[in-house]
């Protein structure tokens, strides 16, 4: 939770500044999300390739492990599409764009922005640091209500890393490979997902 709040604190504060007007002139004017998207997809590039753990993980788990990934795609595009029905103003493809962040708040917010706008971009970082702060959170309940893939879809991309302590913690060591191999299959499809639904009329 720590770092969560950490970033909501800078982004926080970037708002504040660029309302104030303090900021010199080629910070306002300059868009640098673009750059800071090269490096972050650099660094997640690094960050994936460089696990060979991970990648044994994909070689030896039974193909049944696709389905928690397939089952978190599928029901965060349900539940965004029923919040869109009582939002009049978030049309249904903006909604699967923000919910396709999957908690890669980071990432979707700076992809959503680019494509779409900074309103839909910030609603996707808000979102996103939401569900994993509320996976960080209630993954005890989760877990105790709804089985032990409970925190794991939850916590969506995010569950390769920021909640698997918490995830594992919960759910027990079995489930920590399944935790990490959903976390970093919708972590490569972040992007991609949210390309598509963005290029494609709904």
């Amino acid at each position: 939770m720590k770092g969560s709040i950490i970033i909501l604190s800078f982004f926080a504060l970037g708002l504040i500044l660029g309302v104030t007007d303090t900021l010199p002139d080629f910070l306002r004017e300059t868009d640098f999300s673009m750059y800071a998207l090269y490096i972050l997809m650099f660094l997640v590039g690094i960050g994936i390739g460089a696990d060979r753990k991970s990648w044994k993980v994909i070689r030896t788990i039974n193909v049944k492990i696709f389905l928690v990934p397939l089952g978190v795609m599928v029901g965060t595009a349900i539940g965004v599409t029923i919040v869109s029905l009582f939002l009049p103003n978030l049309t249904i493809r903006e909604a699967m764009a923000v919910g396709a962040g999957y908690g890669y708040y980071s990432l979707s917010s700076i992809f959503i922005t680019q494509m779409h706008g900074e309103t839909l971009g910030v609603m996707a970082l808000l979102s996103n640091i939401i569900r994993e702060v509320a996976t960080l959170l209630l993954t005890p309940l989760f877990v105790k209500y709804f089985g032990k893939l409970a925190g794991i879809m939850s916590g969506g991309a995010t569950a390769m890393d920021t909640t698997l302590p918490i995830i594992t913690r919960y759910s027990g060591k079995d489930y920590a490979i399944i935790s990490l191999f959903s976390g970093i299959v919708l972590t490569i499809l972040v992007p991609v997902i949210i390309t598509f639904i963005l290029h494609t009329s709904l």
